[in-house]
């Protein structure tokens, strides 16, 4: 038997915005049974450059053929490769035309108990041991980048979110996208990740994800977040986008058996 079952779901709000940009999917292998992935894309000024991302992502996913143990290399690899080919397409859209951009979110989950990650963008991805964040995503390593490659001085690396020849996404023409990549090990019931867009994390400390995720259902804690989301925003929030991926005890199987009676030998 399993160690952990997994529960998991997405959900969405249109928050102040007169339209949706936001994606978000869940999807399993075609060739790789036990394999789950998780994605999530905020597009800027249109949804085109998100369904990009969800139709790349599940196009790679498909053609992906795992061996008998998961190897984290490949999987990272898979990955950036995800990113590298949305982004193509999508810098493929033609000038002038909005020059459609996004973010990326992408969590795999292998059979073996591990989990691999992919990040590009403001969009964060959080990980959680019973109500206690482990980890999440952040933009230090890009502003890292910037310091360090393209010699920008850190204050200016800094500013990258609002200065659009500096931005972290898919599409962008000016900047190819940063891939930030990373593996979790050894899972166990109790673990549990969230995907968000900006529209949703920008309300929440750490530990108030932690606290909802953990007490509830991926629906009720997706309902539960989606409400005070709105609420904080006031009637100015952004799109407010998130999937949520939990690992669970699997139910106790009751005995199927039964008691036949035994025939009495004369």
């Amino acid at each position: 038997m399993s160690a952990y079952k997994i529960e998991a779901g997405t959900a969405q709000h249109i928050g102040g915005r007169s339209q949706q940009t936001d994606r978000a999917a869940l999807y399993t292998a075609a060739r790789a049974p036990g394999y789950v992935m998780a994605v999530l894309a905020d597009g800027l000024g249109s949804a085109a450059a998100a369904e990009q991302v969800l139709h790349t992502s599940k196009q790679l996913l498909d053609e992906y053929r795992a061996g008998e143990k998961a190897n984290l290399p490949r999987l990272h690899d898979l990955l950036r490769t995800v990113a590298q080919e949305a982004h193509d397409v999508i810098a493929m859209h033609p000038a002038g035309a909005g020059e459609p951009q996004a973010t990326m979110l992408v969590l795999m989950l292998a059979p073996q108990g591990q989990a691999v990650w992919a990040h590009v963008g403001d969009s964060r991805l959080y990980r959680f041991c019973g109500e206690q964040c482990i980890g999440r995503s952040n933009d230090q390593d890009y502003v890292q980048h910037l310091v360090e490659h393209d010699k920008l001085p850190l204050e200016a690396a800094k500013k990258h979110r609002s200065t659009r020849m500096l931005m972290n996404a898919l599409g962008n023409r000016q900047k190819p996208p940063f891939v930030t990549v990373g593996d979790q090990p050894d899972l166990k019931a109790g673990d549990a990740f969230l995907l968000a867009s900006d529209g949703l994390w920008q309300y929440f400390t750490d530990a108030e994800l932690g606290m909802v995720i953990n007490r509830a259902t991926p629906r009720q804690a997706a309902e539960k977040l989606i409400n005070k989301a709105i609420e904080r925003a006031k009637g100015k929030g952004d799109n407010c986008t998130m999937a949520i991926v939990k690992l669970v005890t699997p139910p106790t199987e009751a005995p199927s058996y039964t008691v036949q009676r035994m025939g009495k030998a004369v």
